[in-house]
């Protein structure tokens, strides 16, 4: 895979943004010049679909509208708005970037690509992402839609982990890039591989590059870019509680490190091999908030995918317990209203858990 550098391609380049400025969906940040705005949306869109983000991303600019605000704002705050986005890092690394910008840029994104690069949750992506499209810097971009239009372009058989192909994509997308209206070329590439060279079923009749893409001519498109296969998630099952006192529900938030980390979530945890839900439930009580459980209301479960685990979580209407409450294991605890529940930074899990509480509550 290695050897020289490849060569500057004019006409591929050409027909990539004419294609692009005749078929570009009006996505709001497009409209934008602002590199904060440009930012946000970047750290949004990894990882979640355009259109789940557009929302999160007009509601997001209203609450935090600049480095400033987002850098000196309550960090639940943060979190809660960020709340149905998943993958939570990506709103604590923006605010510790926001804080580093503060300190060290006068509240300002640099134009450099390396000082980029030193910004918590700043990659080599995001880094090229922000120089090409807010400063027209000649960076490149290497993300999935960008991996998948160069493979099939290229007719890269072999599996893109491997290091000498990363190198030889990310060289190909620096020979792209090199040239007028670099951040369009970038936007290019992500938009052909979202909108029409997709994992499945690509629309090769409407591709700017059919003449010259040597998967198409192969008819091998579909069956790249080759990828090693991924473990199957692991099955995990744990149990959440909800208790209420004088209408108001009981909550705890999770740690400030792993998975979900400082996110708020009903109280329980994950069985032990051959414990049943409700005793596990019992033990969680017990062991982290010191609570006596003296019976609990079945509501069935709700099931959530995470990259590497797939969780069951069982859901119980726990009736009053009296007692004090001896909280260990959980950082801090509160008694909300089930309107409050709403505005909390959770996670997927937990609204699901919600969901499930509110549907049985509307039985007659």
């Amino acid at each position: 895979m290695s050897g020289s550098a490849p060569r500057p391609k004019p006409a591929a380049r050409r027909e990539l943004l004419a294609w692009y400025r005749a078929h570009r969906r009006d996505l709001p940040w497009r409209r934008s010049r602002d590199p904060y705005a440009i930012w946000i949306s970047e750290a949004m869109l990894q990882q979640t679909r355009v259109e789940t983000v557009i929302p999160y991303w007009e509601r997001f600019l209203a609450r935090f509208p600049d480095i400033e605000a987002l850098a000196t704002a309550d960090t639940d705050a943060v979190l809660s708005a960020w709340s149905g986005l998943g993958y939570y890092s990506r709103a604590r690394n923006l605010q510790r970037a926001a804080r580093q910008l503060m300190e060290r840029h006068d509240g300002a994104l640099p134009r450099d690509p390396a000082a980029l690069r030193e910004l918590p949750g700043v990659g080599r992506y995001t880094a090229g992402a922000l120089a090409s499209i807010a400063f027209d810097a000649p960076e490149p971009v290497l993300d999935g839609n960008v991996t998948r239009v160069l493979t099939r372009w290229l007719g890269i058989e072999e599996e893109v982990p491997r290091p000498a192909v990363q190198e030889r994509l990310w060289a190909e997308a620096g020979a792209l890039v090199r040239g007028a209206s670099p951040g369009d070329l970038n936007q290019a590439l992500m938009e052909l591989g979202a909108t029409v060279c997709t994992p499945r079923a690509p629309r090769c009749d409407a591709c700017p590059w059919r003449r010259r893409c040597r998967a198409r001519a192969a008819g091998t498109a579909e069956s790249l870019p080759r990828k090693t296969p991924k473990r199957a998630p692991r099955a995990v099952e744990a149990v959440a509680g909800w208790l209420e006192r004088r209408g108001r529900a009981l909550v705890v938030q999770r740690p400030a490190d792993g998975l979900l980390a400082g996110l708020w979530e009903l109280p329980g945890g994950a069985l032990r091999p051959g414990e049943a839900p409700e005793d596990a439930l019992r033990r969680h009580f017990a062991e982290g908030l010191g609570l006596a459980l003296p019976c609990a209301e079945a509501l069935g479960s709700v099931e959530h995918l995470f990259s590497h685990r797939r969780l069951r979580l069982h859901v119980f209407r726990c009736k009053p317990v009296a007692g004090r409450l001896r909280r260990r294991g959980w950082p801090a605890h509160r008694w909300v209203s089930p309107a409050d529940f709403d505005d909390l930074a959770q996670g997927g899990p937990t609204r699901k858990v919600r969901e499930r509480v509110a549907e049985r509550a509307r039985r007659p």
